[in-house]
């Protein structure tokens, strides 16, 4: 197998997910004993275990001003909406963009833009579906403020859905991070929602697939309209 071809199959592993592919393979080992067409199914669990939590290199852009997608998967909302009370960021609508990952893909949250962490907060809540516009409010949620060297403020919230059970966040309040940085990782199916500074618009869509911490959300300061870029 070429070397190529090895970096395609096999990814590093976020440490969050050693425990359970070891179970998943430890009760696949079972099911091969008991009938060979569970050990089949668990065979293809366990695989799909690994690959859930799988942590690729990631090539993030470095233009000025530049805002990635803190998630893979796909933009499922994009429209005005009132930020968490927790984060601090005031009761005025900015615009969200709202990414979705399904159990497919790739879990680790990356930081949309550098800053310094300036909130980290947690909020229990309700398990819905992370498709639905009022997960933002119901959902078990943990939300922080990235503030730029300018002042400028991004939240960036990780919306628990309705198969996941455990947000991970793994920066505290302090924590100088750079564009792309890994800060957490959901477990098995959920949302991350961005809450863009004022006088920035979205640079994507609707229904747009998304690269963590290689696809561009939006650009700072850059209010104008997709057909006002040419796009």
């Amino acid at each position: 197998m070429s070397v190529s071809l090895v970096g395609t199959v096999v990814k590093p592993i976020h440490p969050e997910g050693r425990k359970f592919i070891a179970i998943f393979a430890a009760v696949t080992l079972v099911l091969w004993l008991v009938w060979a067409p569970l050990g089949v199914i668990g065979t293809a669990l366990t695989i799909w275990c690994y690959y859930f939590f799988r942590d690729p290199i990631r090539t993030v852009p470095m233009e000025e001003g530049q805002i990635v997608s803190p998630a893979d998967g796909v933009v499922s909302l994009i429209g005005p909406a009132v930020p968490p009370a927790e984060l601090g960021l005031g009761e005025a609508p900015l615009v969200r963009v709202s990414v979705f990952m399904s159990v497919f893909d790739c879990h680790v949250n990356r930081a949309p833009v550098a800053g310094e962490v300036t909130a980290v907060a947690y909020r229990p809540g309700k398990f819905l579906s992370a498709e639905l516009d009022k997960a933002s409010e119901e959902n078990e949620r943990n939300g922080i403020v990235l503030t730029m060297h300018d002042g400028t403020r991004l939240g960036v919230v990780q919306i628990a859905g309705l198969v996941a059970r455990r947000i991970l966040c793994e920066v505290d309040q302090g924590a100088m991070l750079e564009r792309g940085d890994r800060f957490g990782l959901i477990r098995f199916g959920s949302r991350l929602d961005v809450y863009l500074p004022e006088g920035t618009a979205p640079r994507v869509s609707v229904g747009q697939t998304m690269i963590s911490g290689e696809s561009i959300l939006a650009v700072l300061g850059d209010d104008r309209p997709a057909e006002a870029r040419g796009e």
